[in-house]
C-alpha cells in the first residue's frame, strides 16, 4: 500500500533548501533517526519555517518553572481539543519521552481531566484550553486559579503563549494535511 503524501502542498528535497535550513533538519535527522514530516512540510516556505522554529524553541526549549514535559503536556490537550493529529501524535510521543511515563499523552490527549498528573497540571491544563478555544474568556479569575497552584506571572505567559503557539500550528497542520510521521507512534511507549 501506498503511503498517503505528507502534505497537499509541495514539500522540497532537503538538498534544495538554504543551507541553514538544511543543517537544522540533518541535524534532526541525525538526533532522531529521522526527519518529522513537520520540517519538510514548512520547509516549503523558507521565511516562516526559520520564524516558526524560532518561535517554538522559545517557548519549548527554555529553562523555566515549567517542566519540559508540562510544555508538551499542553502541546498535546489544546492540539487534541483543535483536532490536530499530527501535533497530538508527535507531541505524544516527546511527552512520554520527557515525561518517562507510556500511559500519559494517551490520558491527556483523550481527557486530561482524567489523567494522571496533578491538581497543579489540569489546573495548568484548564488554563491551557481556556486559551486554545476561548481566549476572548481568560479573565482574572483564570490567573487567579494559576497562582492558587504556585504558577508565576511569567509561568502565565508561557502557558498562553503555548496554547497560542500551537493553536496556530495545529491550524497550518490540519490545512497542509500534515502527517505524522509512523515512527512517532510508537516512541516512549517500550
Amino acid at each position: 500500500m501506498t503511503k498517503p503524501p505528507i502534505s497537499r502542498f509541495p514539500v522540497p528535497e532537503i538538498s534544495d533548501l538554504p543551507e541553514d535550513i538544511r543543517a537544522r533538519i540533518l541535524g534532526v535527522q541525525e538526533k532522531s533517526g529521522f526527519v518529522p514530516n513537520v520540517f519538510l512540510v514548512l520547509a516549503h516556505r523558507p521565511d516562516e519555517f526559520r520564524a516558526f522554529f524560532a518561535y517554538h524553541d522559545a517557548l519549548m526549549e527554555k529553562p523555566g518553572s515549567l517542566t519540559k514535559a508540562e510544555r508538551e503536556m499542553i502541546v498535546v490537550a489544546t492540539s487534541n481539543a483543535n483536532q490536530c493529529q499530527y501535533c497530538v501524535i508527535a507531541h505524544g510521543a516527546i511527552l512520554r519521552i520527557r515525561a518517562k511515563n507510556p500511559l500519559i499523552a494517551d490520558q491527556i490527549a483523550i481527557n486530561y481531566r482524567k489523567a494522571d498528573i496533578t491538581p497543579r497540571q489540569k489546573a495548568m491544563l484548564d488554563f491551557a484550553m481556556t486559551v486554545a478555544l476561548e481566549a476572548y474568556a481568560v479573565g482574572d479569575a483564570d490567573i487567579a486559579a494559576l497562582s492558587a497552584h504556585g504558577f508565576t506571572e511569567d509561568d502565565v505567559w508561557d502557558i498562553a503563549a503555548i496554547a497560542a503557539f500551537f493553536a496556530m500550528s495545529n491550524r497550518l497542520a490540519n490545512v497542509t494535511s500534515m502527517r505524522p510521521n509512523d515512527e512517532f507512534y510508537t516512541l516512549g511507549r517500550g
